[in-house]
């Protein structure tokens, strides 16, 4: 099996773009689905708490996910001690969704936003990094419910897009319409194929 990373900053349309990769046919890992099951579980919300203290949990004794994202992007030091704290668990859950496909000949597709961040570029044949406009990926989150102030801080928090750029094998132009962002990841897929049969 063939496995490439996907990468980009906040509000850049990774997940549009692992959709149209699993809509060619790719396997695709999400790992932001992989963090929201982990924060329901018990001692992740309860290093959680320790980490950022008793605010961060709703009445219901769920973790408040804006309050967590609030408090971490302006504590840079919490924000790698959770990360430090959840990564292995999610590389592990990762790494047991990989080992179910079934199909050795397939284009596997993980989207791992701190791949850069976290050097984790060994773990992946080759790297797609999608990016947009600052504006644009300001936009995109405020729609989402992140105040402007908040997208700033995300967005700070994360390597320049422009080196993702320059480190990714490939680059995908998330700034125009739905149509050719489609186009261009069915490029890349085709591409990724190719490099497939010449490495099994």
């Amino acid at each position: 099996m063939f496995i490439a990373g996907l990468t980009g900053n906040y509000g850049m349309g990774k997940s549009f773009v692992l959709s149209l990769f699993r809509e060619l046919g790719a396997a695709t890992i999400d790992s932001d689905g992989i963090v929201d099951s982990l924060l329901r579980e018990k001692k992740v919300l309860d290093y959680t708490v320790k980490l950022l203290g008793p605010g961060v949990v709703d009445e219901e004794g769920n973790l408040d996910r804006k309050e967590v994202a609030e408090r971490i992007f302006n504590d840079p030091v919490s924000k790698k001690g959770l990360e430090a704290f959840l990564h292995p668990m999610v590389f592990e859950r990762m790494d047991r969704l990989i080992d179910s496909v079934k199909e050795k000949n397939r284009i596997i597709i993980v989207e791992v936003p701190l791949l850069f961040e976290g050097n984790y570029r060994a773990r992946f044949r080759k790297v797609i990094t999608v990016y947009a406009d600052e504006e644009t990926a300001l936009k995109r989150l405020e729609d989402g419910g992140v105040p402007r102030s908040g997208a700033l801080l995300r967005l700070n928090s994360q390597m320049p897009i422009g080196r993702k750029k320059e480190m990714a094998d490939y680059t995908i132009d998330n700034n125009g319409s739905r149509e050719d962002t489609r186009q261009q990841v069915k490029t890349v897929y085709m591409s990724l194929l190719e490099d497939m049969k010449k490495r099994p």
